[in-house]
């Protein structure tokens, strides 16, 4: 099996969301980050990140969260445009992992009209409530008609052990994440904002956009004991992270 990261998109936020010490207008940069799983029995993606329109126009889009998240990335920096560094197009997709429904990371499922699309049901819940879109869930993202598969418990997704799906809800009601293991490169949890940096796991400051700081930050415990174990940790939105990263048509298996 095969592990290619590849971006979702580029940001500027408030520092203050997921650092202790900053200043209340301070910013950082940080990526958003889809991860494709070649696997023998289907490809595999984990988040699909921004929408391309996102890079062009994201307030017809987003409206006044783009003030919020700022869109600081070309159209081909989208996973749709970087597909291809992978040798796929999203016809060859057969699953879309969501994480969670939040815009910065379903924002391309509507482009994966063959895959089956899987989310935890208490996201699906939280997704369709009245004032979902306050909180950052926009039915154009997940609203599709792609088939919907939703889980309330771990998931082996193809029953060898290779890909497990691992809720853990506290950044939202339904956060997943996902235990890859690779035959050379070891095990890796794909930790999306469950873990968002290093730093947020290394001190476990709890970002201020968490759904449930308690749930929050025994997720972060969980996915300490994870990383104890020997398994590689890759974070939600770590630029220090995805600079050193492959990324790509550079892959990890």
């Amino acid at each position: 099996m095969r592990m290619h990261l590849l971006s979702g998109g580029r940001l500027r936020m408030r520092r203050r969301v997921y650092f202790a010490d900053a200043t209340r207008d301070a910013t950082f940069e940080l990526p958003v980050i889809s991860v494709l799983l070649k696997h023998p029995q289907g490809n595999v993606l984990f988040d699909t990140g921004c929408h391309p329109d996102i890079a062009t126009d994201p307030e017809a889009r987003w409206g006044e969260l783009a003030k919020v998240m700022v869109p600081i990335f070309d159209v081909q920096d989208s996973v749709i445009h970087q597909l291809p560094k992978a040798g796929l197009v999203a016809d060859d997709i057969d699953v879309v992992i969501c994480s969670h429904l939040h815009t910065d990371h379903c924002g391309c499922n509507s482009f994966f009209t063959r895959a089956t699309v899987i989310c935890h049901a208490d996201e699906l819940v939280t997704a369709r409530t009245s004032d979902a879109v306050a909180m950052g869930f926009f039915p154009a993202d997940w609203d599709q008609d792609s088939r919907i598969d939703t889980l309330t418990g771990a998931r082996d997704l193809f029953g060898d052990g290779r890909i497990t799906l691992l809720p853990m809800p506290g950044h939202t009601r339904g956060m997943l994440t996902a235990h890859v293991m690779l035959d050379d490169d070891g095990d890796f949890l794909l930790a999306s904002d469950a873990a968002p940096l290093a730093y947020n796991l290394a001190t476990r400051h709890i970002p201020r956009n968490s759904w449930d700081m308690d749930k929050t930050a025994t997720a972060l415990d969980e996915i300490a004991r994870i990383q104890d174990a020997g398994t590689t940790i890759i974070y939600g939105h770590d630029d220090a992270q995805w600079q050193a990263a492959r990324k790509g048509e550079h892959f990890y298996q």
